[in-house]
């Protein structure tokens, strides 16, 4: 007879106990890949419902207060003047857009495109002057045979060019129901309010998840007010002042505006050329040019205005912080991505640094 000890009995128990736990640990984990692949495809647009919702709540509230707290009307109101006065001026952008880069790709391919004959002083620029000027003459003068020697790249660039314009669509039927979605989630604000507290007490521990909640809540709104939305606004503000003045290219100059905003600098640098275009196209009366001058200035000089109203009520966050997250969120999302992108890494940098400021050894090591 074989005698087990008592050491041989907690071995075995605690090698049982110890493959429960692997096995639970597996099952979860394997749920948690099964439950993200079945949510990957909405992630983009649910991070931006849930950006637009803690963003617009306030608003929301507001207006709920207005109408005797009725939740669902305040929160059906917000979304449809956010289709009205959003979601509409970024589909005609989009769609000029789309239309700009398919109508290049379309005479590229059929060689109708006729460029101008470049100017002398090009050929004495320091460095790449001569190159510029022998490629640009050579287009000027023979585009059909530069157009045929660039085949391989101007056909996988017309792929891609087009593969960009069917996105734009996507992406506009994601902006609206990303609305639809943060109309959902405002009209039950209060029970996400508490949802996402209990959230962070789980994970942050007791005591600290309300202020992690705080922080969260402020960061989105600072980076999705203070940046993102004067960024947004300019944009459409633009976009829309171009449209108005025919200026051709108006929804890919509202896009480099957004951009440009995004990374802080002055829409002008897309106002000014477009100013020049419509002195020098010889297509407008002095008085319309003098109309949409103004018009143009205006809207390029709308973050002035923007810009007192909505970036005091924000959360510190360096400027390389957002900026990253933009164009990183952009390149793997697109135009939502590049909101969500620039949201999302601000607010963690927020949390990481929260955490760092929270540590408890810091404080003992000052009173030493």
């Amino acid at each position: 007879m074989s005698h087990v000890g008592p050491d041989d009995r907690l071995e075995r128990r605690v090698a049982s106990q110890l493959l429960d736990v692997l096995i639970r640990a597996g099952l979860i984990g394997v749920l948690a890949v099964l439950c993200y692949v079945v949510f990957a495809p909405f992630l983009t647009l649910m991070a931006w419902a849930v950006i637009l919702a803690v963003t617009l709540y306030p608003l929301h509230r507001w207006l709920a207060g207005k109408i005797g707290g009725k939740q669902g009307l305040a929160a059906t109101i917000v979304v449809v003047g956010g289709i009205v006065l959003i979601v509409t001026p970024t589909a005609l952008l989009m769609d000029s857009f789309g239309s700009s880069v398919h109508r290049l790709v379309g005479v590229v391919q059929q060689n109708t495109l006729e460029v101008p004959a470049p100017r002398e002083g090009i050929r004495e620029w320091p460095i790449v002057g001569p190159k510029i000027y022998d490629f640009w003459s050579r287009a000027h003068t023979d585009l059909p045979g530069l157009v045929e020697s660039m085949q391989p790249k101007i056909g996988e660039l017309a792929r891609k060019a087009l593969a960009v314009v069917a996105n734009i669509g996507l992406g506009v039927l994601q902006f609206l129901a990303s609305f639809v979605v943060a109309g959902i989630m405002m009209a039950y604000g209060e029970a996400g309010t508490r949802g996402s507290r209990a959230i962070f007490e789980r994970i942050v521990g007791g005591g600290r998840g309300e202020p992690f909640a705080r922080l969260s809540t402020a960061t989105i709104r600072a980076v999705a007010q203070g940046v993102i939305g004067i960024a947004f606004v300019q944009a459409i503000l633009v976009g829309l002042a171009l449209l108005v003045a025919h200026v051709p290219w108006a929804g890919v100059l509202a896009a480099i505006t957004l951009v440009l905003s995004v990374a802080q600098v002055p829409a002008l640098i897309v106002i000014i050329p477009a100013i020049v275009y419509i002195w020098s196209s010889g297509d407008y009366g002095n008085g319309a040019a003098i109309a949409y001058s103004v018009m143009l200035l205006l809207a390029g000089m709308a973050d002035n205005v923007l810009k007192p109203l909505m970036l005091g009520r924000g959360v510190d966050a360096p400027m390389p912080v957002i900026l990253l997250g933009a164009l990183g969120g952009m390149a793997t999302g697109g135009i939502l991505g590049m909101f969500v992108g620039a949201t999302l890494l601000a607010l963690g940098y927020q949390i990481f640094m929260g955490w760092v400021a929270a540590n408890p050894d810091s404080h003992t090591a000052e009173t030493r």
